[in-house]
């Protein structure tokens, strides 16, 4: 749809809820952290100041979130040392999605604040989303439906 400005805009209604959620406060980045129980939290790697998870709602096969250790909002509280590990380990799962799924390349983001498009304003993380040729489709726009080809449970195990 065209606006009078001519600003095209692609409506996605359905991510509202992930905006307006309610129910647990809790941090899963902070759960998974304390918890050692790497499979129920989907966590592929940890490091001395960092980890990686797969995320339960991909955007795209093998969307992994790489988050530090301590609950800090914004990269710019992150010690030097916890800052290379986050980016170390960041490195490292992509070079392990790039051998296990083959993908054409990647998006890597961070989104800081709620209004900067953070689902988890209070812990900051990146997320790395492989990519391929072709992977965007019209199923979420006209089915309100993602095709993501392959379980969290394979991912999972392929990953580790």
């Amino acid at each position: 749809m065209t606006s009078p400005q001519g600003l095209q805009r692609l409506w996605a209604p359905w991510r509202s809820r992930y905006l307006y959620r309610r129910g647990s406060r809790r941090c899963i980045f902070c759960r998974a952290v304390k918890s050692r129980r790497d499979h129920h939290h989907y966590v592929v790697q940890r490091s001395r100041y960092a980890f990686a998870l797969l995320n339960l709602y991909p955007y795209n096969n093998g969307h992994v979130m790489i988050a530090p250790r301590r609950h800090v909002p914004d990269l710019a509280r992150l010690s030097d040392a916890a800052l290379v590990d986050l980016w170390r380990l960041a490195q490292q799962m992509q070079r392990r999605l790039t051998r296990a799924l083959k993908p054409h390349g990647f998006n890597l983001g961070v989104n800081l604040g709620r209004v900067g498009g953070a689902g988890i304003p209070g812990h900051v993380h990146v997320h790395l989303v492989p990519r391929w040729i072709g992977d965007t489709n019209f199923m979420p726009i006209l089915g309100d439906t993602k095709v993501i080809a392959e379980s969290l449970e394979e991912l999972y195990r392929r990953l580790r």
